[in-house]
């Protein structure tokens, strides 16, 4: 008997032993399969010259261009510009190193005039770089770009939004920033470039079969775009700061990210271990229907009290990307120490 229980015994560790052996493989194939879905989104939204080599490109900066001046003393927008950085989307350089955001109705009504020649000269560069449409948004701080297809829109607004201007969607409009506190040489320049070199990406390296391909992935999305929420439109910071919170514990709790850098409000700042898992997180994020950006080694997700109220969409969305990264040696596996929530 003695005998045959070992045996018993032996047989039973064996088996246990296989498997533990099976659910690794198995976690190791699933593992594969979800980084492969995943660089299958990333090629069929990036331009074509980007599609083999994402993963070596540098957010190395060419420097800004300087503005020029026509006959008329106007800026010369289409002018300016010969070739741009890399794309934000594809690991460049974001245009901005931290958020341009549209100033609040309160700011606009105490400087019309100004804001109204502000709106003016954004959306004549706008036409000047582009062939799309623009005029001042019903809006409060924020001026309507008409694009040609939903597409392109849903595109448009990813990329720029990556090249940390702000940039929300509305069908297809996408709607940018203005404030009476511009500058010609700064704000409105900013807008205007991040037109300038989005559009040039999309409309002259995207050809009509990949935008079909686009359109198609973006359709497959099992809920809206992720978009970070606006004061404005609710009139309480209050679901902000319990939508943040909650995201923040949540994200901690299944990923160790720290929730931090600067603050705003429609955003969760979370601390990456460096600069390229920050830029990895952003894209698998983007192409995983959550708008993000980074500044720095920070990868910023959206916060909005009525798409996603208990923060637990975006914490869903960047606990499988963070799971993909560990997976694919980007992030370490063991977690950094527990960071305190935002509160």
């Amino acid at each position: 008997m003695t005998l045959v229980a070992n045996a018993v015994r032996d047989l039973g560790l064996k088996w246990a032993s296989l498997r533990r052996e099976v659910k690794e493989v198995e976690a190791i194939l699933e593992m594969q399969s979800g980084l492969n879905e995943l660089d299958a989104k990333l090629r069929t939204v990036l331009p074509e010259e980007y599609q083999e080599g994402y993963e070596d490109i540098q957010p190395i900066s060419m420097g800004s261009a300087s503005l020029k001046f026509d006959a008329a003393n106007q800026v010369a927008w289409d002018e300016i510009w010969d070739h741009f950085c890399d794309l934000a989307m594809a690991g460049g350089p974001p245009h901005k190193g931290k958020l341009l955001e549209p100033a609040s109705p309160l700011q606009v009504a105490a400087q019309p005039d100004r804001y109204r020649a502000v709106v003016q000269e954004l959306c004549r560069g706008i036409r000047m770089v582009s062939t799309l449409a623009v005029e001042p948004s019903p809006n409060p701080g924020w001026i309507r770009v008409l694009c040609s297809t939903d597409v392109m829109a849903e595109w448009m607004v990813r990329a720029i939004v990556m090249e940390n201007v702000t940039a929300r969607l509305q069908g297809s409009v996408v709607e940018l920033p203005a404030g009476p506190h511009y500058r010609l040489e700064k704000e409105i320049k900013n807008v205007v470039t991040v037109i300038a070199k989005t559009f040039h990406y999309f409309d002259g390296h995207i050809g009509n079969r990949q935008q079909r391909r686009i359109a198609a992935e973006f359709a497959s999305a099992s809920a809206p775009l992720l978009q970070p929420g606006w004061p404005a439109d609710f009139g309480t910071l209050d679901g902000f700061i319990d939508a943040k919170a909650n995201a923040a514990r949540e994200i901690a709790e299944a990923t160790g990210l720290r929730a931090g850098g600067a603050e705003y409000v429609g955003w969760l700042g979370l601390e990456c271990p460096d600069v390229r898992s920050a830029i990895w997180m952003m894209r698998a994020l983007v192409v995983n229907n959550t708008l993000a950006r980074r500044e720095d080694e920070f990868v910023y997700v959206p916060v909005h009290p009525m798409l996603d109220p208990e923060g637990s969409r975006v914490a869903k969305a960047v606990a499988m990307v963070h799971r993909y990264a560990v997976g694919r040696g980007i992030c370490s596996r063991d977690s950094p120490e527990k960071p305190t929530p935002i509160e």
